[in-house]
């Protein structure tokens, strides 16, 4: 079987990574890719009908849509309506994560326990309602902003301004409609699922880091590092979740019509009142990715070709006993503005000490890779339990090197109870 992966970040580099050791790919192509990743093709994720002819003239048989993007601009109906399979939501489905009204409409309708909140299309009532409701609260920009669109404002000045920034266009076309949040506090856990719309079968369990800096300090990211499992989802933990989280979404899907046949991200916070939803991806985690499928035993071709066609219900995972961490190595400034072009050094040197290295945002330039994002590479490794892990990991950190490089030193902090 040809295999096309759609998307060029260290989510996609992963995806090829476990893709690659399965019996069932005879090629794989990644569009657009990038360094790290053998077989790219040079078709941007953006260019949905491009995407298409490929598939057609390659005989892809199953394609996989890594960024969230191109789900909501509609590549699953365009290469349906053309005989192609593939994994992901159809348009309307991908709402789910294009807009967070939509998805939170959702999780009321059915029943799924999520913060309290409310939409406004213009700053003025929106500034109106904070003033009414205070701070702490959480304001989210509606449409997607790469993961950057959610402010945790835990003072009303702060608030605020986060306010007139997203009306202001700060996300574009994202921040033209805002979600204002109740502020939820508990340990946060992301639980990604395989859905057909007519089975629902959880990945492992994995927390990520959004915070920029050490202590969970500085603005949010689209994510400093992951780790898996997560110990907080204990056995008793991983039933209410099914029970009030998995089921509820699956049999959301199936009342509303959502044709849903792809990956379910649910971040949540676990709060003193049970589990709620902070938020729905409709797509694999990034980084969280990064660290599961190091830990998946099991054929990932086999489990995706089974939700395409949905037949995920005679799909078993079976899962290494061993811990996953991955430290993302990011550009100095980011998220906020940064310099690209950094050649990096100690690529090999790090993959020598049993790391994996999943390139996020490089470039191939003069014979040298370079840094050409704000995430730049996602470090990952195993151990036997999740302090080995994180040693493991940062071992492999330590080799790497380039002009502004910056990263966490306390990726795993809270399994480890520092």
């Amino acid at each position: 079987m040809n295999v096309l992966i759609i998307g060029g970040g260290g989510r996609e580099h992963a995806l090829a990574w476990k893709i690659r050791q399965s019996g069932l790919v005879d090629k794989l192509y990644c569009a657009p890719g990038n360094p790290g990743m053998r077989d790219v093709i040079a078709v941007p994720d953006c260019d949905l009908p491009a995407l298409a002819d490929f598939a057609e003239k390659h005989a892809i048989g199953l394609t996989m849509v890594g960024p969230e993007a191109p789900l909501c601009a509609g590549i699953v109906d365009l290469f349906r309506s053309r005989g192609l399979r593939i994994v992901g939501p159809d348009q309307h489905a991908a709402q789910l994560e294009g807009s967070k009204s939509f998805a939170k409409d959702f999780m009321r309708r059915h029943g799924i326990p999520t913060a309290d909140a409310a939409t406004f299309g213009d700053e003025a009532s929106a500034m109106a309602y904070l003033r009414q409701q205070g701070a702490p609260i959480v304001i989210k920009a509606d449409g997607l902003a790469a993961g950057k669109g959610v402010i945790v404002a835990m003072a009303m000045a702060e608030a605020e301004a986060a306010l007139r920034s997203c009306f202001a266009g700060a996300f574009g076309q994202a921040g033209h409609r805002v979600l204002m949040e109740e502020c939820l506090f508990g340990e946060e856990a992301s639980i990604i699922a395989l859905c057909d719309g007519k089975s629902i079968v959880p990945l492992a369990s994995s927390q990520d880091h959004k915070r920029a800096l050490d202590g969970d300090l500085g603005p949010n990211t689209g994510g400093m590092g992951a780790y898996s499992p997560a110990p907080v989802v204990t056995d008793a933990l991983w039933q209410e979740i099914d029970a009030l989280v998995l089921q509820p979404f699956l049999a959301g899907c199936q009342q509303d019509g959502l044709n849903f046949r792809g990956v379910i991200y649910a971040g949540l916070m676990l709060t003193a009142k049970g589990p709620k939803v902070l938020e729905f991806n409709v797509r694999f985690g990034d980084p969280e990715t990064q660290a599961i499928l190091m830990r998946l035993d099991s054929d990932l071709v086999e489990a995706l070709v089974a939700t395409a066609d949905q037949r995920l219900a005679d799909i078993r995972l079976q899962w290494s006993p061993k811990a996953a961490v991955c430290v993302v190595m990011a550009a100095g400034g980011y998220p906020g503005s940064y310099a690209k072009g950094a050649v990096i050094n100690g690529l090999d040197d790090a993959e020598a000490t049993g790391a994996v290295v999943f390139h996020a945002g490089t470039a191939a330039k003069d014979g040298h890779i370079v840094t050409a994002g704000g995430r730049v590479l996602g470090v990952t490794a195993l151990g036997d339990d999740i302090a080995a892990a994180v040693t493991n990991a940062y071992r492999a950190v330590a080799k790497i090197g380039w002009d502004g490089a910056q990263f966490r030193r306390d990726i795993a902090h809270r399994a480890l109870g520092k």
